[in-house]
């Protein structure tokens, strides 16, 4: 039997390598997009690991940097640095979004003002408005209900997608998906002085987001959920722990909240990824006692955020 050419034994290898950390795999793709062999390499094996197109081609990208920077093509650990995936590079700090908390406790997405008052009187840290309405004026009714639910309040609210009556509004923040920053102009919401907060769902997204400096990042969905439908399929704890160890190691990291399909007894496996915060919707809304659950939640937050603490390498 023929020995494998060297790029393709590389590609294998370095699937062998990180197979047991991802989970199943399925045979290497037969060929790559042109560039170098160690990207060539890389994105065969990240392809075959279950990593999107786009996904695959920034972990390829920064394989092949890592080997020009330090002279190592041999280096089979996964790609860990931020200089090498481009993070954090030519950026103004001037254009930065007002920062958060880098540990924004229990973060709770609800569909209406009713609900944003009822959780902010449980005590939740931080509350999202996720109200979907194709009315501008219901829209603006419940942006501002919604804000005064929490005044007087220790909560930190953000109101999804809709920044601009947010902005009117006088909002703490607003949170946006990908497709919602596609050509937006962040001029206003960056002199409105609120915070950004932006979902993420890769390597791809993640870098993204990065341009636009925001406040935190998302990251998810980590499991399963049937609150909406998903583009990418679960991340799982795995790359969870990847995407929050790189973007830990950034000379000035963002707060990272891990969203999707998180229950309280998987907090522990969560939160050991690194990430600051947790964000649920289900878990609490649809619990028999939601302040209960808010709680317990929270003294289980608590609790695996100071073991993980304690367990997490120095990076």
């Amino acid at each position: 039997m023929p020995h494998p050419d060297p790029q393709t034994a590389l590609a294998q290898t370095l699937l062998n390598t990180h197979q047991s950390r991802f989970g199943l795999a399925s045979d290497l793709p037969s060929d790559a997009p042109s560039g170098p062999e160690t990207y060539q390499a890389a994105w065969r094996a990240c392809r075959a690991l279950g990593f999107i197109e786009r996904d695959a081609h920034c972990l390829a990208q920064a394989w092949q940097h890592r080997a020009q920077r330090t002279g190592r093509a041999d280096d089979l650990s996964w790609p860990e640095q931020p200089e090498d995936f481009g993070l954090g590079q030519g950026l103004d700090p001037a254009l930065a979004f007002a920062p958060c908390p880098q540990a924004l406790g229990l973060y709770v997405v609800a569909p209406s003002a009713e609900w944003i008052a009822r959780l902010a009187r449980m005590g939740v840290p931080t509350l999202q408005l996720r109200f979907k309405s194709d009315q501008p004026q219901a829209i603006r009714q419940e942006v501002r209900a919604a804000l005064q639910a929490v005044r007087g309040t220790e909560a930190r609210l953000f109101i999804n997608d809709h920044w601009q009556i947010a902005i009117e509004e006088g909002a703490w923040g607003v949170h946006l998906g990908q497709e919602d920053l596609e050509g937006l102009d962040l001029t206003p919401l960056r002199a409105a002085g609120l915070r950004l907060g932006v979902s993420t769902h890769g390597y791809a997204e993640m870098l993204l987001a990065d341009r636009v400096q925001p406040s935190y990042i998302a990251m998810g969905a980590v499991f399963p959920t049937t609150l909406k439908a998903m583009a990418t399929a679960p991340q799982g704890v795995a790359r969870l722990q990847a995407y929050a160890q790189l973007m830990r190691r950034m000379a000035q990291p963002y707060p990272l909240v891990a969203i999707g399909g998180i229950e309280r007894s998987r907090l522990p496996e969560v939160l050991a990824s690194g990430v600051g915060s947790v964000a649920v919707v289900r878990a609490v809304l649809a619990a028999a006692d939601p302040q209960a659950e808010v709680d317990a939640f929270q003294d289980a937050l608590q609790n695996a955020l100071q073991d993980a603490s304690c367990r997490s390498p120095r990076v």
